[in-house]
């Protein structure tokens, strides 16, 4: 289960604020670390200052939760947070919402989209002004028939069954194709999940025309997260988001993991 550790990419904004938060609940639950990293570009001594005073800002936000402080010198906070990640071998790297967007909604900015598509590690973000409850509601996977989604099943189900919430298959139907072949499929992942864990999963399917539409009138639970598993195309343990899983990101109200393939 990821969250072991956790790496918050912070900045002194919503965004930044928003992935403190999060990041800070996650590890709450999984009683996992938790490290604060600031990104600052090469050749620039007063935005190295200035990072430093970003994490003195971080500190008071957290309190007396447990963490460790980091800046990183880096050309790309993405590419930074990703190299940093894989040195201080956390397993998650928690970012925030790129400012100017939706309260409530993911909008993705530079950093997002490197790593949502060559990211090591599993990624996740924050929705805009989004305020974690005390503890985790839901685990829902974004479920799609194909290998990866298939082991990301296990995967999920396995990390529900360890922190006791419940765990939904939802696979979203565009009217482009055939109804019955999306809940046999679906069908036959819920059976995965009970067969390598016990755990009943809740499936369900969304109906639209696009994909915004399909989530429009989707439950989320206080609490919940939304789980989509790397693209075919993704490279050997690397995050690729694909064009379908990217819209459901950007539909979402709440947390949205991603995690690489071959995820184990």
């Amino acid at each position: 289960m990821i969250g072991a550790h956790v790496i918050v990419g912070y900045a002194n904004d919503q965004g930044g604020r928003d992935a403190l938060a999060l990041g800070s609940a996650i590890t709450r639950v999984t009683r996992g670390e938790l490290t604060i990293a600031t990104i600052y570009p090469p050749g620039s001594p007063g935005l190295a200052v200035e990072a430093q005073a970003n994490l003195a800002h971080a500190a008071e936000e957290l309190g007396p939760v447990p963490a460790e402080y980091l800046t990183f010198e880096s050309r790309g906070t993405g590419r930074g947070l990703s190299v940093l990640a894989s040195r201080i071998r956390a397993d998650l790297i928690v970012i925030g919402s790129a400012a100017g967007g939706q309260p409530g909604r993911i909008t993705i900015g530079t950093a997002a989209d490197h790593l949502l598509h060559l990211s090591s590690e599993a990624v996740m973000l924050a929705p805009a002004h989004h305020v974690p409850p005390a503890g985790p509601g839901r685990l829902t996977l974004a479920y799609v028939h194909r290998p990866q989604c298939d082991a990301a099943v296990e995967r999920v189900a396995q990390a529900a069954l360890r922190l006791g919430v419940p765990l939904r298959l939802i696979t979203l139907d565009l009217r482009t194709e055939d109804q019955g072949r999306l809940r046999d499929d679906l069908a036959l992942a819920v059976r995965l999940a009970w067969e390598t864990t016990g755990i009943e999963a809740e499936p369900e399917v969304a109906e639209g025309h696009d994909v915004a539409a399909a989530l429009r009138d989707v439950e989320w639970l206080p609490g919940e997260l939304l789980v989509c598993a790397a693209s075919e195309d993704a490279q050997p343990h690397r995050v690729f988001l694909g064009e379908l899983s990217m819209k459901v990101l950007r539909a979402s109200t709440c947390p949205v993991a991603v995690l690489p393939r071959h995820f184990s």
